[in-house]
């Protein structure tokens, strides 16, 4: 399945297999994100990002998937592989369906996350490794 022209910090970094925070700060390294986590005209007149809705909220911000991209990999960060990505979501799906009484999130919670081009495969895994829980497509979006 093709990459999506724009993503959210959080798809951004899943490319990576980094967090959205990681990612951002990434950004923020080169001046593409103000103190409250929005794009800066810098980035915004480099097509590096646009933000939708209500310029006020960082969450609305959306960011080129090739200029960002090239952008993380020149300061040394690594696209993983879909089956790297399918053995990250496993593996923690099937730790939190195992649950801790540390550890308020379930599964279900976290799944809602999970990018819907990967869920046959993230379940066909869990089942592989006798996993009960199935993460649900999210049709919501």
């Amino acid at each position: 399945m093709a990459t999506p022209t724009w993503l959210s910090l959080t798809e951004l970094g899943q490319l990576f297999g980094i967090s959205s925070t990681h990612c951002g700060r990434a950004l923020d390294r080169l001046g593409w994100r103000d103190r409250h986590g929005r794009p800066t005209t810098t980035a915004v007149e480099a097509g590096a990002a646009t933000a939708t809705g209500s310029s006020l909220q960082a969450r609305n911000a959306v960011w080129n998937t090739k200029i960002c991209s090239t952008l993380l990999q020149s300061q040394g960060y690594k696209r993983i592989s879909r089956s790297q990505h399918v053995k990250q979501w496993v593996a923690l799906l099937e730790a939190l369906s195992e649950g801790s009484a540390s550890i308020t999130t379930t599964p279900e919670q976290m799944a809602q996350d999970l990018p819907a081009e990967l869920v046959e495969d993230v379940n066909t895994q869990l089942s592989r490794r006798g996993c009960r829980f199935q993460a649900a497509l999210n049709t919501s979006v």
